[in-house]
C-alpha cells in the first residue's frame, strides 16, 4: 500500500503565527516525548516511522511549502509538488499519475489519501494500514476511515452506514455536512462516524475517472495543464459521486487542531516564548515569536498570539472567527522557514517615488548554504551579527565573519554558506523587492563550488 499525505492551506485560523506559507502544521506548538517543541507534520512523520509506513508514504504540497517541509522533515520525505494551488481532486490526481508514470506503481496497488495534520495516536496508523485489506475484501471503489464520535459536533462531517455489518467494515448510505448539533446527536443515535478526510482505493479506479474525463494520466502532461484543472474537492468531484464506498471505524483518539482553542488544548504548556501569564489567569495561554515580553493579567480563558505578522487576543471560544476577520490583510509573509534555515522581515517601505526598502534578519544553519542566484532589480547589503561562513561574488570566494559587511549591486552573482550557525542582517533596496526577482544558478554547494574552480582556471 502507498499513503499520500496532502499538506495544503494557508492556516489563517490559527493566524499569526500561520500565514501563506507556514500553514498550521508547520508551527512548532506541541510536544514530543521529550519535551522538545515539534509541529504537527513532524509529529505524523515521527508515527509513519513508529508503524512502518513512511518509506512507502510521499508529500503532496504546493511549491510555497517545499522548504518547510524539507527543513522540518530534513528531507526524509519524497515530494510531489503542485505547480500552482488547486485543491484536493488536482491534488490527488497529480499524485495518482506521479505514482503510476513515475515510480512505476501498479494499478491494481491500494492508495491511501490522508490529511498531514491529524491529531491521533500511533494506533490510528495502524487502522490506516487495514484499509489495504478491506479495499480487498469488500470489492468497494472507496474505503473510508470514519472515527467514532465522543460528542455531537457540528465542526464535522459525518458518515451514515448503512445496517451494521458482520464484517470489519460498514457499507456507506450518505455523507452529511457540519450538521446542527441536535442534528450530529440523532445522526449518533444512528450509528454515524466523523468524516476525518481519510480514504483509499485501487490507483486504477481514480486512473480511470482520470480518462473518463480527458485528463492525462501520464505525470509530465499532468504537469502542463495542471493549471487548467478544476478547483475541486475530491470529495466533490469523487466520493459524492461513487456508489459502492463502505467505512472503515476507528474508536480512538482524534482530533483536527485547526483553531486556536483546539491547538491549546493538546499544548504541553501554558507559555511558549518570552512573557508573563499572572497566577490569576485561568486556562490563558501565551504563544510569543517576538524579541519582546508580552505580559497578560488577570485574563482568562485566552489565547494571546505575538509574531511578526501580528498579534492576536482573543477569547477561546471566539478563536475560530478570526479567519474571516485577518481575510482582509494581504500583507507579505514576515516570518517563513526554508531549507537553508530562517528570515523574518524586520521592516519594509514604500516610497512615493516606487522606490522600497526591506530589512531581513536572516539565520542559516550550520553546513547549509543559500543558492548562487542574481537579482536583476535590487541592490542588497549584508552585515554579518553571528558565526562564520564561505561567501561567493561573482565567482570569487572569501570568509566572511561576525562584523563583515558586503555590498551586492542588482546584476552581481552571489552565494553564502554557514560554516557555524550564521545570521545576517540584510537590507535590499529598489523597485521590485519580491521572491520573483531571483535567478538561481546553482543550488549545492558542491555545484558552487565547481563552477568557481572552472572559472578561475579559465582566467588563467
Amino acid at each position: 500500500m502507498k499513503l499520500v499525505l496532502l499538506s495544503g492551506g494557508s492556516g489563517k485560523r490559527l493566524w499569526p503565527l500561520s500565514n501563506d506559507t507556514r500553514s498550521k502544521q508547520f508551527l512548532r506548538v506541541l510536544e514530543n516525548e521529550n519535551g522538545e517543541l515539534q509541529s504537527m507534520v513532524q509529529r505524523v512523520w515521527g508515527q509513519l516511522q513508529n508503524v512502518g509506513l513512511a518509506d512507502s508514504t510521499v508529500i503532496a504540497t504546493s511549491k510555497a511549502q517545499v522548504d518547510m517541509i524539507q527543513s522540518q522533515l530534513q528531507g526524509q520525505a519524497e515530494l510531489i509538488i503542485e505547480p500552482c494551488r488547486r485543491d484536493t481532486f488536482p491534488a490527488i490526481a497529480l499524485a495518482v499519475t506521479y505514482l503510476y508514470s513515475i515510480q512505476g506503481v501498479s494499478p491494481n496497488e491500494v492508495l491511501a489519501v490522508l490529511p498531514v495534520d491529524p491529531f491521533v495516536q500511533d494506533s490510528f496508523f495502524e487502522r490506516v494500514k487495514d484499509l489495504e485489506q478491506v479495499v480487498t475484501d469488500s470489492g468497494a471503489n472507496l474505503a473510508l476511515i470514519g472515527v467514532k464520535p465522543t460528542f455531537p459536533s457540528s465542526k464535522y462531517g459525518y458518515i451514515v452506514p448503512k445496517a451494521k455489518s458482520e464484517e470489519n467494515y460498514m457499507s456507506v448510505a450518505r455523507f452529511t455536512e457540519k450538521p446542527r448539533e441536535e442534528d450530529a446527536a440523532e445522526l449518533i443515535q444512528m450509528g454515524a462516524l466523523w468524516n476525518c478526510g481519510v480514504f483509499a482505493f485501487r490507483l486504477q479506479y481514480v486512473l480511470s475517472i482520470l480518462e473518463e474525463k480527458g485528463l492525462p494520466i501520464q505525470y509530465e502532461q499532468m504537469l502542463k495543464q495542471y493549471d487548467q484543472m478544476p478547483k475541486i474537492s475530491f470529495d466533490y468531484e469523487v466520493v459524492e459521486k461513487t456508489e459502492h464506498i463502505v467505512v472503515l471505524p476507528y474508536s480512538g483518539y482524534w482530533k483536527d487542531l485547526g483553531t486556536w482553542n483546539t491547538l491549546t488544548e493538546e499544548m504541553g504548556t501554558s507559555q511558549i516564548g518570552t512573557g508573563i501569564i499572572s497566577h490569576d489567569c485561568v486556562n490563558t495561554h501565551l504563544i510569543n515569536e517576538l524579541d519582546i515580553p508580552v505580559t497578560v493579567v488577570g485574563g482568562s480563558n485566552l489565547v494571546v498570539a505575538a509574531s511578526p505578522d501580528g498579534i492576536l487576543v482573543s477569547d477561546k471560544a471566539a478563536s475560530p472567527r478570526i479567519k474571516d476577520l485577518v481575510g482582509q490583510f494581504a500583507n507579505r509573509p514576515m516570518y517563513e522557514e526554508r531549507r537553508w534555515g530562517w528570515y523574518r522581515v524586520l521592516d519594509y517601505k514604500k516610497f512615493k517615488d516606487g522606490n522600497e526598502v526591506l530589512t531581513k534578519r536572516i539565520g542559516i544553519a550550520a553546513g547549509k548554504n543559500l543558492s548562487y542566484q542574481v537579482h536583476d532589480h535590487r541592490n542588497e547589503v549584508w552585515t554579518i551579527i553571528k558565526g562564520e561562513g564561505e561567501f561567493v561574488l561573482n565567482d570569487e570566494l572569501y570568509n566572511v565573519k561576525t562584523g563583515d559587511v558586503i555590498e551586492i549591486k542588482a546584476g552581481d552573482k552571489h552565494a553564502i554558506k554557514a560554516v557555524t550557525d550564521l545570521e545576517i542582517i540584510e537590507v535590499q533596496t529598489g523597485t521590485q523587492l519580491i521572491e520573483e526577482d531571483i535567478v538561481r544558478l546553482y543550488m549545492s554547494w558542491d555545484d558552487i563550488q565547481q563552477h568557481v574552480l572552472k572559472s578561475q582556471k579559465s582566467l588563467l
